[in-house]
């Protein structure tokens, strides 16, 4: 309960200027070792509802082998938007064993929704410009330890 509590007032002092993104809980979220091809990321793990609803938000930067990964329950035809993220973003929308379905990018500070060509649990955000840099496109597939072979 105080972890949620910790959250949630992170949020509302972040909304209203009051802390920064560093003081975010979200600095601390868990983090696991992916892999695409040669090419290593550090990531970040969003797992509960409170650690997707905040995402990257207010972040002024990111390193550029850092992401995030979103995971959900179930399968669903996932969408995502940028209000309140100051970082231009790529998100990758990945099926259960690793493959990129689709890539849409994302304009800082917009509602405009990027969504899932078909059901997805996991959904890795990077800077945008990263996945196009290294060759990245849907049907390639992220390896690491939440797909399963």
């Amino acid at each position: 309960m105080k972890d949620i509590f910790n959250v949630l007032l992170a949020t509302l002092l972040i909304g209203h200027g009051i802390a920064s993104a560093e003081d975010s809980p979200q600095m601390q979220l868990q983090r696991i070792p992916l892999s695409i091809g040669i090419h290593q990321i550090d990531t970040q793990l969003a797992v509960t509802s409170e650690q997707r609803e905040i995402g990257l938000m207010f972040r002024k930067d990111m390193p550029q082998n850092e992401g995030m990964l979103f995971i959900f329950e179930n399968p669903s035809r996932l969408c995502f938007w940028m209000k309140n993220t100051l970082l231009p973003l790529t998100a990758a929308f990945v099926a259960d064993d690793g493959t990129i379905v689709n890539l849409e990018n994302m304009k800082p500070q917009t509602t405009e929704s990027h969504c899932s060509a078909k059901p997805v649990r996991f959904v890795l955000e990077m800077n945008q410009g990263w996945f196009a840099k290294k060759g990245v496109k849907p049907g390639t597939k992220l390896s690491g330890r939440p797909f399963s072979p």
